[in-house]
């Protein structure tokens, strides 16, 4: 697997914008993420290579976020806000009764690769606890009756 001419492009390009080149790590491997869906090692290499960086600092950078993935993921990421805030309010059973519902654990990914559940750190919105970003929405209060709704529309958009 290899990032498209388009990409590498653009990440040489993302570089440019940026007094030390280094900045541009972050955004980069998110347009290798989009373009490929996760960020397999070969495609950290790759991304290495291009800011000229031991491709360990690459996987240190990959595995510090959960916005990356190393692994394919379903089409819909839903994110479940596992703070104080949001486990004080029901987030951990939201997150139960979300992966009972799909048959997955805590960050796991359906059979079907529709659905991927991401237990995140704070999403930033305790005002809203308990809370959850789906796709790109930010949805909360979550009850557990909102869950296949919730479902529906990260599925259907």
């Amino acid at each position: 697997m290899k990032l498209s001419e388009s990409t590498r492009t653009k990440i040489l390009d993302l570089q440019k914008k940026y007094p030390v080149k280094r900045s541009a790590l972050i955004p980069s491997l998110h347009l290798a993420q989009n373009e490929i869906g996760y960020l397999p090692l070969d495609i950290q290499q790759e991304v290495a290579e291009l800011f000229n960086i031991d491709p360990n600092e690459i996987n240190a950078v990959v595995t510090f976020y959960d916005m990356f993935y190393e692994e394919p993921q379903g089409k819909a990421h839903i994110h479940v806000c596992k703070n104080i805030s949001c486990m004080l309010r029901g987030g951990d059973e939201l997150l139960n009764e979300l992966c009972k519902k799909l048959n997955i654990k805590p960050g796991e990914t359906t059979s079907d690769k529709e659905f991927t559940v991401v237990p995140s750190e704070c999403l930033g919105a305790c005002d809203r606890a308990p809370m959850l970003i789906a796709g790109d929405k930010a949805m909360g209060p979550v009850k557990i009756e909102d869950i296949d709704h919730i479902l529906h529309e990260a599925q259907h958009g």
